[in-house]
Order: structure tokens, then sequence, then C-alpha cells
């Protein structure tokens, strides 16, 4: 079964079977996975860094309103998940640079659609709610 979108006559692929038997069960690695790329930070982060490496403070600008705790957590988490690569330069003072992993690169490809549809929609799903 497709589902399509009437107004635009855009269509999505169902899910193939052998992933949907495996996502869905409450036990599945990839919901965890799902969890730290999908976060609000996450999603910001990532995409911040697909524009090149940057220093922490570069990233705390581009993700406006993130706490510096909030920040090291995500970087954290994306550094364990294989997705975020951490380099410290042996200088004072200290330097840190964050950059994508090949794996990063590859999932920022996909969320680029995802957070460009989110920016084109917005107003007017917002303005919907009213």
């Amino acid at each position: 079964m497709r589902v399509s979108d009437p107004a635009s006559g855009a269509q999505a692929a169902p899910l193939p079977a052998h992933l949907a038997d495996g996502v869905f069960p409450a036990g599945c690695p990839s919901r965890t996975v799902l969890d730290h790329i999908t976060s609000k930070w996450g999603v910001l982060i990532l995409v911040a860094l697909s524009e090149g490496e940057q220093r922490w403070s570069e990233l705390r600008r581009r993700a406006e309103g993130i706490s510096e705790k909030m920040l090291a957590q995500t970087l954290k988490t994306l550094e364990r998940d294989g997705l975020v690569q951490r380099t410290a330069q042996p200088i004072i003072p200290p330097r840190v640079d964050y950059s994508l992993t090949a794996r990063g690169h590859e999932l920022s490809a996909l969320l680029l659609p995802l957070v460009a549809w989110a920016f084109e929609n917005a107003d007017e799903i917002l303005n919907d709610q009213r």
C-alpha cells in the first residue's frame, strides 16, 4: 500500500516488510538511534555540521537557544553514535573542532530535505492550528 498526497501527487513508498517487522517492536535498537538523531538539537547540530567543521562556540551560535549542557550532551551522544568526530587541537588556549563522519554525512544528506520541508511548511502548519 502506498501513501499518497492528493494535493501534490507525491507518493511515499511503503516501508519494506523486513524493516517494518524490525523497527516497530519496543526493543528495536533503531528506536534509540532514531531518538538521538531526530531530537530537536540532534537534527540542528547534524545540519549545522553538514556545512563543514565547526567549533563549540560556532555550534552554540547556530543552534540558538541550546544550553551549554545540552550542546555537550548532544555532541557526546552523536560522537558515541559515530556521526560526529571531535578533534582536540594541542594548542593553548585549547581548541576543539567538530565535524561529521562519513556516516554523519550520509545521514545529514537525508535530514536536509526534511529540514527544508519543515521550514517551507511551518508557517502554514502553525497558522492552521489557530
